[in-house]
This record gives C-alpha cells, structure tokens and sequence, in this order.
C-alpha cells in the first residue's frame, strides 16, 4: 500500500501496539488558531454531527461546539487544577485526528490528545503529574445549568438550540468518577484519565445509547494513550478507501493527502430533517458570530449547492460514492417550489445558487457506474434545466439571465456595475444591471450536455432533445459573448445584449466546458499577461486592468463587506482557481501540450494556497486571498469549496473516463516520477506510473518502471517510454492477457 495510507494499528486482547500514524505525520502542525482569535486552537477531527470550531487552551472542551449546524455551545467539559489556573504558555500541536496539549511548570505536568470521534464524542486523554510538594486536586466542570443530573457516575443534560427544531442532549463519563467531586492526586504521583462527553438529539438518542458512547471512550479498560491511538487508527481507515498519489514534487504530495483530509473534515451526516443523507459542508468555521447560542452570520455547515458539484469533483475519486450520492439525494428530496436544487439546513429549504450538479452527477456515474442511483436522480436533474430555463431565460436566446449578482456565488463582480460606471455604492441595486452571465450560462450548457449522457445511459427518449438545447446554449455563448477583437468572452446586458467589457475570471469557462475551437485560440492566453490575471497571486476574480479590480476585496476604496467580507472584484479565490486550471490544462492538450509549463506554475502556486505562510509544515486552505501579496482574507480554515484531486488525477497522470473507455493524456508538468494506485474505475482498479529515464526514485517506489504505465487489476495494459496520450475501450483492458 501507499505511504501515507497504510495502517500500522493493531491492537488485542492483553496487548496494544502503537505506531506513528502516516497521516498524522504527514498533515501534522504546530499552534494552529484563528487568525482573528489567536488563542481560539483548531481541531481537526470532526463527528457525523458534532465538531469544534475551535477549543480553549484549557484540558477538556470549552470553545466553541456545533451540532449539525452552527449553534455556538460554549462549553461541554473542563478540568480545572488547584495548582494551575491558567494553562498558557502551552504547547499545541495539531494533527488531523487530534490535537495535543502539553503543558509544564515546577508545580504540575499536563500532557492532552483531545479529539472528536465520527460517533460524536468529545473526547480528552490527559496525563497528570504532580511535580509540587503538596496535594494536587481535580475537578470536571461543565455547564451546570444544563449537566444538572447525575446517574451514579455520569452526567446527563440537554441543551436548548433556539434556532433549530432540534435541541443536543449529551452524556458526560470519566474513567475516575472521583473527578465529579475532586480527585486528589499526591506529590510525585501520575495519573492517566479519559474523559468524554456524547451528543445526540434530544428526544431521538436516548439516555442509555448516550451512556453506551460515552462509557465505549472513558471506561473501556484503555489508558489515555491507548484511547488516542485507538482513536487515530479509527480516523485514518477513512483514508483507505481514497487513491494514492506520490510524486518527486513535495508540495503535490502534501496538498494531495491535505485535500483528502479536507474532504474527511467537512462531511457530515445529520440523518435529520431534509439531510437525511451524508453529505460534505462547504466548510465548518463560523462566518462572523460566535455568540453563545447565537446562529447570526453566514453558516458554510450546511448543504450549499454551489459548492456540492466541486465537491464531487474530487470525491467521486473516493472508493465508495455513498458520500457524493448522499448530496444529490438530499437536494432531489428537498426540491424548491420552483423544482431547482437549493441550499439546505435540516429545517429550511432555501435560495438556489448557480452550479454544474448535473454535470457533476454525469461525472460520477463514469467513475461508479451507479446507474440505478442516477435512474432515480434523473427526473430532478431534469428540473433543473427546465427551472432554469424558466426563471433564468430570455426569449431571444438559450443564454442564462443572472438577476441577483450574488447567485452565481461571484457577489459584486464588476459586470454588474458596468453600465453604471461603477458606482461607489454598490448595495443601490438602481446601480447595477441584470446580466446574461457566462458563468451560469456554462453551467447551463454542461448540466444540459450531462442529463443528456445520463439519458442515453438509461435509455430515456430524451436523450436527443437534452443534445439539441446544448448544441443551441453552445452557439449563443460562441456567438454573443465572445468578443473578436479582445479574444475573451464577456457578459451581456440582459435586454441589449451589449457587452460588458469586464474580464471576469468566468471568461475562460467556455474552455473549461470545451466548447471552442482554433477560432478561440487567444482566450487561454489572458491568464499569462501581467495587467490581467498573472498577479503574484493568480487568479484574481477580475483582470488588474478593471476600473474597479481590488486586490484586497474592498469596492472603489471602502470595504463594503468588512475586512474579510467576499467581494469578488479582485482577490483570489480556490474556486474558480481550480476552474481556471481545468481550463487551462484542456486548452494545453487541444493546442499540442504548448502550455504544459504554464499549467505546473499555476498549479504549485494553486498548492501554495493550501499552506499559511507557503509553509508545507502549516496546512490550513481558507476561502480568498489577496491576488497580489497572498495573504488570507478571510479566517474560514479548512475551506471546501474547490477541487484540486481530480486537477491530478485528470491532466498529471492524464485519466479521461468516458463512456467505453479511458483515455491517457497527461501534462509534463516537470516532474521526474510519480505513482497513482489504488484508482478504482468501473469495477477496476487501476495505476498510473511515470519514470523518468534514469531518474532515481525512493527506495519504497525503486521497483517503479521507466517511462509511462498504466495498469488494470495488476496487470501492465499500457506503456509508453515518455509521457503520451492513448485510449483504450473496456474491452481492450480487459482482454490484456
């Protein structure tokens, strides 16, 4: 197996073995915090429903904690020490499936592995010292308005979620019931604890399936050490059901394994309400309010079906599509009025933004074959086209009318303010103008092409209709928006069809959708000029050269969304960067591979996005950046809103699926070797190998081939003595003998 994904845990009866776990080395940091709250530390591991948007530096787990969605718990437990009442300075250390605490002074000794287990317990291991001449004594404290009632040695509360249908009950056990009332321990004396707190919903998990969890952590004849370690052996199976990628480029390599952690961070599965179903948030960090109990601000945890095709992009690569089915299922059981998918909490169906999640949905079918899945689904995506058709259509054309300019996820880009000379206020709404917008216009034309595809999958008549209207979107987008003269493709008034002149990053997406030809050949290259997206921090949302382009997010000298508000006028944002380089890699194949170095520059700054500091020992992606310095705008870690595996997988190691086949054609993107394996497509599983000529390699790949391989099930089906482009039919695989 793969470094980074085998799994070195074993445990059993009267013995436990203890290893290092690959993944917790690999992603492993040092203090990682808020950025606007430096004393608020992060915690990677994450429940089904339960997780921290940050915890204090104090043993045990007062922060702040959400419960399927944000709801700002303040405090679940702490143990307070009678000879410490602070435990700053202190030494953290972060790792996806926990985070440690040590802290030392003349008087006591205190070492923490704190976690959040997928059966949403709230778990601390801590080992105490008592280094003093005098008696140390320990106490759990928890909210006592709302842990009031005991049971023998555990603790039992409920509490009230004012902005929800559901209320969180929990459970509290130690694994020394003597610190409910104080446990002493004497001078020179260590003492291991395990201490854990179950959520569950009031009213549905019952007290004796909170006592079972929480008894399962703190009272499972386990030490503390031995709690952790379980733990990270449990957390890091996950990941073996994900690809393996390694190359001779360490900065692909550690973004690889932080953009699968990324997906494991943010997935949820509420079982509640209209999320029935798993599903990925857009991210776990609260937008603005942590109030105790308060919802206030923007929430990412919830279903934001924007976000879900990106999703999908790079999960569809996981072993079991249960995950990525999970959210199409749960917005084609939530459909709006209007039959579009929408966004979702457990209790509120809500607006609809722009998105390609029936070209997404097209997408995973190739890898999974799932067609009785995508049977069900089929009459929903069908609305979607229909809907959009119906609210977002103009009579004239097949092109999409966006008429609110946050819809489309891309608020205050400077299209829509075009025809007004960009004001400087730009919330009057008498200031800005409707538009014929190219990016859901696209979305438009690859959602129809991929219900058309799913069509012919399941044999629906269809199928021929869906391909006529995408034919119809794809002339009027090559027809009306594409401007000669500058080489780009632009939006339009939506009653003159006038063109903004506006560079808008969305520009390049009819290459991203592959919809031109050689007439098109100088729309890719705007990425390269230095006056437009090639800033220091590529790709800004608009051209530098824009009246209105604000590398830090501000409108026209003033912040109209606060310091870290979204205003996409300038900075740089993971989504549209990982659009820009499916683009640009399309492109560069179509037109004989002539911007392969193009692709590796902007893909490693791409990478460099997902470290602080561009400091690979400091993983943390958050949502937009400054196009010029790099600099974080914004304090949302662990930010899931783009797709960076699947950029790999697709044009590194080169994999196309289709239909009857795969095809290989991939970037030389410099590198002197890679391995991909552990690639499950249509019932196989394949590998992908690169070796440069004479290239050494490490030791655990030096049975690694030169040249450029493909395997099926363990068999070698391909290969080639450098980098190339090939395709193969399923029956050709398969009859390798």
């Amino acid at each position: 197996m793969e470094e980074g994904y085998t799994n070195t845990w074993e445990w059993g009866v009267g013995e436990f073995m203890t290893s290092v776990s690959a993944l917790d080395e690999q992603l492993r940091a040092g203090r990682k915090a808020l950025r606007t709250l430096p004393g608020a530390l992060l915690l990677g591991s994450t429940g089904a429903r339960l997780w921290a948007d940050y915890v204090e530096p104090v043993p045990g787990f007062a922060g702040r904690f959400d419960f399927i969605h944000k709801v700002n718990i303040p405090l679940l437990y702490k143990v307070t020490c009678s000879l410490a009442a602070s435990f700053e300075p202190c030494r953290t250390e972060w790792r996806p499936s926990h985070l440690r605490m040590d802290y030392e002074d003349g008087r006591v000794t205190l070492k923490e592995r704190k976690f959040i287990s997928w059966d949403d317990c709230a778990v601390s291991c801590q080992t105490w010292t008592n280094r003093s001449g005098e008696e140390l004594v320990l106490r759990l404290e928890t909210d006592g308005s709302r842990f009031a009632e005991r049971d023998g040695n555990e603790l039992f509360g409920t509490f009230e979620i004012p902005h929800y249908s559901f209320d969180v009950a929990g459970a509290i056990a130690a694994s020394d019931p003597e610190l409910l009332k104080g446990l002493r321990i004497a001078p020179g004396e260590t003492r291991q604890l395990v201490i854990c707190a179950a959520l569950g919903i009031a009213g549905a998990d019952d007290r004796g399936l909170l006592r079972e969890r929480a008894a399962a952590y703190a009272q499972s004849g386990l030490d503390a050490e031995q709690t952790a370690a379980r733990h990270s052996a449990e957390y890091e199976r996950w990941f073996e059901q994900a690809p393996a990628f390694r190359s001779s480029d360490a900065l692909l390599n550690r973004t690889w394994t932080y953009r699968w952690f990324l997906l494991r961070h943010n997935l949820a599965d509420p079982r509640y309400g209209h999320l029935p179903y798993p599903l990925f948030y857009e991210g776990r960090s609260h937008k603005k309010s942590k109030r105790p109990f308060a919802k206030g601000g923007w929430e990412f945890s919830k279903l934001i079906n924007l976000s879900v095709p990106l999703h999908l992009m790079d999960a569809r690569w996981y072993h079991d599509p249960v995950y990525c089915e999970g959210a199409l299922r749960n917005m084609d059981a939530s459909l709006g009025e209007d039959g579009l998918y929408r966004c979702l909490t457990v209790d509120e169906i809500m607006h609809s933004f722009a998105n390609f999640s029936c070209w997404a949905a097209y997408q995973l079918y190739l890898v999974h074959r799932n067609k009785d899945t995508m049977a069900k689904l089929l009459p929903s995506l069908k609305r979607q086209i229909e809907g959009w058709k119906r609210i977002h259509g103009s009579d004239r054309d097949e092109l999409m009318i966006e008429y609110k300019h946050t819809r489309t996820g891309k608020e205050y880009q400077p299209s829509y303010w075009y025809f007004h000379d960009y004001p400087r206020n730009p919330k009057d709404k008498s200031t800005y103008t409707h538009l014929k917008r190219v990016d859901r216009s696209v979305y438009h034309y690859l959602n129809t092409l991929g219900v058309a595809e799913l069509c012919a999958v399941v044999g629906d008549p269809d199928e021929a209709a869906f391909r006529r209207l995408a034919d119809r979107i794809r002339r009027d987008i090559l027809a009306k928006m594409w401007d000669e003269e500058s080489q780009f493709f632009y939006d339009l008034h939506y009653e003159t069809d006038e063109k903004a002149l506006v560079k808008n990053i969305v520009g390049i997406y009819p290459g991203w959708a592959q919809m031109i030809d050689d007439r098109y050949d100088g729309m890719i290259e705007h990425l390269f000029d230095p006056a437009q997206f090639h800033t220091s921090c590529p790709f800004p949302s608009v051209a530098a050269d824009c009246p209105a382009y604000s590398k830090e997010g501000g409108w026209m000298g003033h912040f109209v969304k606060g310091r870290n508000g979204c205003v996409w006028d300038g900075p740089t944002w993971p989504y549209t960067n990982s659009i820009a380089l499916d683009a640009l890699a399309k492109e560069s194949k179509r037109r004989g591979h002539r911007f392969d170095s193009h692709f590796a520059h902007y893909l490693r700054e791409y990478a460099f996005l997902h470290f602080q500091q561009r400091d690979l020992e400091r993983p943390g992606l958050v949502e937009h950046y400054n196009s010029e310095t790099g600099e974080p705008l914004s304090d949302e870690q662990e930010y899931n809103h783009s797709y960076f595996i699947d950029l790999v997988i697709s044009h590194v190691a080169g994999l196309a699926v289709g239909r009857d086949g795969i095809a290989l054609d991939p970037l030389d993107i410099g590198l002197d070797y890679f391995r991909l394996d552990r690639l499950r497509v249509a019932g196989r599983e394949l590998a992908i190998t690169y070796r440069k000529p004479g290239a050494p390699v490490p030791g655990e790949l030096a049975g690694l081939g030169e040249g450029y391989r493909l395997y099926a099930d363990g068999k070698l089906v391909f290969a080639s003595g450098g980098l190339c482009r090939t395709a193969l039919t399923w029956r050709e695989l398969d009859a390798v003998p």
